[in-house]
């Protein structure tokens, strides 16, 4: 028998995982024309994996249903092809289109998820990497840092002079105190960068997206709160006798305004509040946002409004004084 030593060892490296996921959310996805995953991201650490897909699905469509079958699937036929320890999948809806026939549901164009959320857990907002300034604020202090340092280790090592430029910035520095303008601009601009990255670090981001409630556990979903404002618009516009709408969905709160081309006033805001609540419902979202709507008589287009019937006594009184300029006349 041939030692463990000997054996070697299997590493299946995270662009495998990635492609493999892809592979299985087609899989699931198959039958949906319009389906498709937008993009996909995996991490391999030991013989666990974490995965996380994010999905464009036609509308309408079931959200929880079809993540939950999506999220099941991946899982269970990543764990099945790669022999990993597949805990749980992450996926986000992140787009609503018509289904087009001929889709190709595992086109995926790259990129990375936000940061996973605790399991058991669905978070209120997704949270993002911000890798951006992360990246451009460590480049910076490595970069002067590192320069710091290689002139130290020269000095030392070489018994060579001190590079001109850290002889320059420490004469400098012995000739402005806390008082000068130039210092205290320095370190005006430097506590507003403080401030800017730990607001970055403290603040979810990702302010578009709205989480999903999911009845089964370990599953995240999250929805663009343009997808959400169409669905609104949709079910508003299909309301008899609602023309034109406008949806606005912020956080907390959905304004409604639609324009009403016939019917009554309070029975047409009633229909357009249920039909709004209603589709506000089928979302499914974690926080339902607050719900105002505004309806509003307007004409319908290429007609011109009549005109306001006059008042009797007016029309009285004005013939009365015609007739007697007529009268006055003769």
């Amino acid at each position: 028998m041939t030692a463990a030593a000997r054996r070697g060892t299997t590493t299946v490296a995270d662009r495998a995982v990635r492609r493999i996921a892809e592979r299985a959310a087609g899989e699931a996805l198959r039958g949906r024309p319009g389906a498709r995953t937008r993009k996909s991201a995996a991490s391999v650490r030991g013989r666990r994996a974490r995965v996380a897909l994010g999905v464009a699905l036609p509308y309408p469509a079931p959200l929880t249903e079809t993540v939950r079958g999506v999220q099941e699937h991946v899982a269970s036929r990543t764990r099945e092809l790669t022999g990993l320890d597949v805990p749980t999948a992450r996926v986000e809806v992140t787009a609503l289109g018509p289904a087009t026939a001929g889709a190709d549901p595992v086109a995926a164009d790259g990129g990375s998820a936000p940061q996973a959320a605790p399991p058991d857990r669905t978070p209120r907002r997704l949270w993002s990497g911000r890798r951006l300034p992360a990246a451009g604020a460590a480049a910076a202090a490595a970069l002067v840092c590192g320069a710091l340092t290689a002139d130290l280790v020269r000095v030392r090592g070489t018994h060579r002079p001190a590079s001109a430029w850290r002889v320059a910035a420490v004469h400098w520095l012995s000739g402005h105190g806390p008082g000068d303008t130039s210092v205290v601009a320095a370190g005006a601009l430097t506590a507003l960068l403080g401030a800017w990255l730990t607001v970055l670090a403290v603040t979810p981001g990702l302010r578009r997206r709205a989480t999903v409630r999911t009845p089964a556990p370990r599953v995240v979903a999250a929805v663009d709160r343009s997808a959400v404002e169409s669905l609104v618009h949709d079910a508003v516009t299909a309301v008899a006798g609602v023309g034109r709408a406008r949806v606005r969905v912020r956080r907390r709160r959905v304004t409604v305004r639609a324009g009403l081309l016939s019917g009554e006033l309070a029975g047409a805001r009633a229909a357009v509040t249920a039909a709004a609540g209603g589709a506000l419902t089928s979302c499914g979202l974690r926080r339902v946002p607050r719900l105002r709507v505004r309806v509003a008589q307007e004409a319908a287009p290429g007609v011109v409004p009549p005109p306001p019937a006059p008042d009797p006594e007016e029309a009285g009184a004005g013939a009365a004084a015609l007739g007697g300029v007529v009268e006055g006349k003769v």
